[in-house]
């Protein structure tokens, strides 16, 4: 009997652990409101009693076992709580934060999106045949990989393709010293060009591309760092599969020309054309796994009247109903149903937060659901943006991932 006892107490700990650990350490506080912590025994919290941003209350008609902490958001400050086991050991450290709740203006404007690279990218290696008919690679044989991105010639900065062909011919037969980029990385090779029988120029053995384009959606304009954020993934090249390091770009006004629905299998696609290129927006700063980043011009005011509005920080994050807004048809914004399916509880940043299912019929008469081009899309929950549409998935178009709000402005520090 007390086998079976010290058993159950055991497994009863275990999931208390458990959920203890799984439980985010950031703890975000609305300036104005005020957050309760319970804690089970056999854990209590431990704090500075000067802070009084954390106080204990004593549950009336409630179990010894438990004991609640009142987080009040009285005043901006931080706090650092620490959950103890047996009051001994600690298991866990909570950041406790009273912040004021940002206001951002949502997007779901179609954008044109051109990106120049840092130097040049590196998307094939081929061997040269030499005016002697002879076949090698000084690409490979220097270490370069598909995916690498040249970034000087001999200390000289490459800006373009154009570049890179203009001092191979100069330098003909001389070694060179090629700064490469890698994986975040810097480091310098040597190599000799060879002349190619061809067409007599000196080559590597390379393909390289320095700019690329594509449609996408805006997601947010920030009206205090005049920042935006779209698209809600990084722009990578798509040869390699690498994300583009970013040397600068610009994102236009588009309009959508034609519709390809998804189907099971076979991503759709929303396809656009770019208003003139003297017609920007902003300039991007930042492309990363979470999308790209810059800072727009005050015209955008003139293509997007909507008001500003809260965000919800992730924990505040529900399953059901919510809306995207997005554009298809006229250039016009428009609002249309989703259900959050699930949300993520993450600590760290990740673009896997909620899986989300397109229910509005329009939509899905139109798109079949989430296709290319629709990303960025921002989503709307209770009157507050709550993130970003992301990713379809490809065996089924209706649903697909979204990524936290919260996490999108983190990046504004970045660039």
């Amino acid at each position: 009997m007390l086998f079976s006892i010290i058993i159950i107490l055991l497994l009863i700990f275990n999931l208390q652990l458990n959920h203890v650990l799984t439980q985010s350490s950031e703890l975000k506080i609305i300036k104005g409101q005020n957050k309760n912590l319970d804690v089970l025994f056999p854990f209590s919290l431990e704090y500075n009693n000067e802070n009084d941003m954390v106080e204990t209350i004593y549950n009336e008609n409630e179990s010894n076992l438990k004991k609640s902490y009142n987080l009040n958001g009285n005043n901006i400050g931080n706090a650092q709580l620490q959950l103890k086991l047996l009051g001994l050991f600690s298991v866990k450290n909570y950041n406790v934060n009273v912040v004021n709740r940002p206001t951002l203006i949502p997007g779901g404007n179609s954008i044109g999106v051109r990106l120049n690279t840092k130097g040049v990218l590196i998307v094939a290696i081929t061997d040269v045949v030499d005016v002697d008919g002879e076949r090698s690679s000084p690409a490979k044989d220097a270490g370069l990989k598909v995916g690498d991105s040249i970034i000087a010639i001999n200390d000289k900065e490459i800006k373009n393709a154009e570049q890179v062909v203009k001092i191979l011919n100069e330098v003909k037969e001389e070694e060179i010293n090629i700064t490469i980029m890698r994986n975040k990385g810097e480091f310098t090779t040597q190599s000799i060009p060879i002349q190619c029988i061809q067409d007599n120029s000196y080559r590597l053995g390379i393909w390289v591309r320095d700019k690329t384009t594509g449609i996408g959606t805006l997601t947010y304009f920030n009206p205090k760092s005049n920042a935006f954020a779209a698209l809600g993934h990084g722009i990578t090249d798509i040869d390699t599969g690498k994300l583009l390091n970013v040397d600068n770009g610009l994102i236009m006004n588009s309009k959508v020309s034609s519709i390809e629905q998804g189907k099971k299998g076979v991503p759709g696609e929303i396809k656009g054309a770019f208003y003139k290129t003297d017609e920007t927006l902003g300039n991007i700063s930042l492309n990363n796994e979470f999308g790209i980043y810059g800072n727009l011009k005050k015209d955008f005011l003139k293509t997007n009247d909507l008001k500003p509005i809260s965000i919800a920080f992730k924990s505040e994050v529900e399953e059901g109903k919510a809306h995207i807004l997005t554009t298809l048809d006229d250039n016009k914004i428009e609002k249309f149903e989703v259900e959050i399916l699930k949300t993520e509880s993450q600590n760290t940043e990740n673009q896997k937060s909620m899986i989300i299912k397109i229910t509005d019929d329009e939509l899905l008469d139109k798109t079949g659901g989430i296709v290319q081009g629709m990303s960025g899309s921002p989503i709307i929950q209770k009157g507050k943006l709550v993130g970003a549409v992301t990713h379809v998935f490809v065996n089924d178009p209706t649903k697909g991932y979204g990524l936290y709000i919260e996490w999108m402005l983190n990046q504004e520090n970045k660039f």
